[in-house]
């Protein structure tokens, strides 16, 4: 084994703290784990906590699958003022005065509901969206003009957790949003939209695809599991891709890790209904407990995608039947 390769591959889903990078959090995956081979889907800004999933070893080259598309976040909505980022990190901007029925439960769980639909938003100038090969925070750091094009993206759900009584108006609010939605982007527009200014003062992500904040480990239990335990901490690499999944007999798994086709036989869909995999379908490949392949339906046989010879650990008993 080479130095920096631990052996343990595997999909972790880690509940990261407010004040570190994601990249910083990869960093002490490495060190935890003595794995050098370790990234991350979906980043959380320093000032942002909550679900943050990570691969190790071959675990990494899932990330790209991953089907994470939507989150879900609790945040909070601070009345009164505007700023450069669209959260509690920038300089104040705009200041207006807090219409008095912000402060009214009934109104605000209206105004929240009303989030619910497709839009074209503008995202915040401090993002890391590229523009010409340069992030569009270095851009607006260096003082120039930042004008992103508005992204159409949709409010699944959001609600009203609680209205703050005091001084500075600020509602607590959940919402589930689709891929490049800016929560910060909801404040401000909000503000605007209801006659006053906003901004995003607290962000936690708690779901991430179908991971949600249950299945996440802390930093500090991170630094204490031992390669033994990993197993029974991670993440389930089938449920967490959500392809239909078939085990494979003694015989299959050694033309799969030979890269030679297999039969597409049957595999068990999402639904738990057992049929062929339909043309062009990606399936996971499961074999003695671990993920081994994802393999696509092409004719008469199943092709490789990708494969994972050591297999990625974590695959639920449901799948391995």
């Amino acid at each position: 084994m080479r130095r920096g390769d631990s052996g343990i591959n595997c999909l972790l889903a880690l509940d990261k703290p407010v004040g570190p990078s994601s990249h910083d959090v990869v960093g002490r995956v490495r060190r935890a784990l003595g794995e050098r081979r370790v990234g991350h889907a979906g980043t959380l800004d320093p000032d942002a906590s909550g679900v943050l999933v990570v691969g190790v070893g071959q675990g990494a080259r899932l990330l790209g699958m991953l089907t994470l598309d939507e989150k879900a976040y609790e945040g909070r909505i601070v009345f009164g003022t505007e700023t450069t980022t669209d959260d509690a990190e920038g300089d104040v901007t705009v200041t207006a005065p807090a219409p008095a029925e912000l402060f009214d439960e009934d109104y605000a769980r209206t105004a929240v509901a009303g989030l619910v639909g497709e839009l074209d938003q503008v995202p915040p100038a401090f993002s890391a969206i590229s523009i010409n090969g340069r992030r569009a925070y270095d851009r607006a750091r260096a003082g120039e003009v930042v004008e992103l094009e508005p992204r159409h993206v949709r409010i699944h759900e959001a609600r009203l957790l609680s209205v703050e009584q005091g001084d500075v108006c600020a509602w607590n609010v959940y919402v589930h949003v689709s891929k490049g939605t800016y929560v910060r982007s909801i404040a401000r527009d909000l503000g605007r939209a209801l006659g006053t200014a906003a901004h995003l003062d607290g962000l936690r992500r708690v779901a991430s695809g179908s991971i949600t904040l249950d299945e996440c480990l802390g930093l500090d239990e991170l630094d204490q599991l031992r390669e033994a335990a990993i197993p029974g901490r991670c993440l389930d690499p089938v449920r967490a891709l959500g392809y239909p999944f078939r085990v494979l007999s003694e015989a299959e798994f050694a033309d799969v890790s030979n890269g030679r086709r297999v039969e597409p036989g049957l595999c068990v869909d999402a639904q738990g209904a057992i049929r062929e995999p339909a043309r062009g379908e990606l399936v996971s490949l499961v074999y003695q407990g671990a993920l081994v392949g994802v393999w696509r339906r092409e004719g008469a046989a199943l092709r490789c995608e990708a494969n994972f010879p050591v297999g990625i650990v974590g695959v639920g008993g449901m799948h391995e039947r």
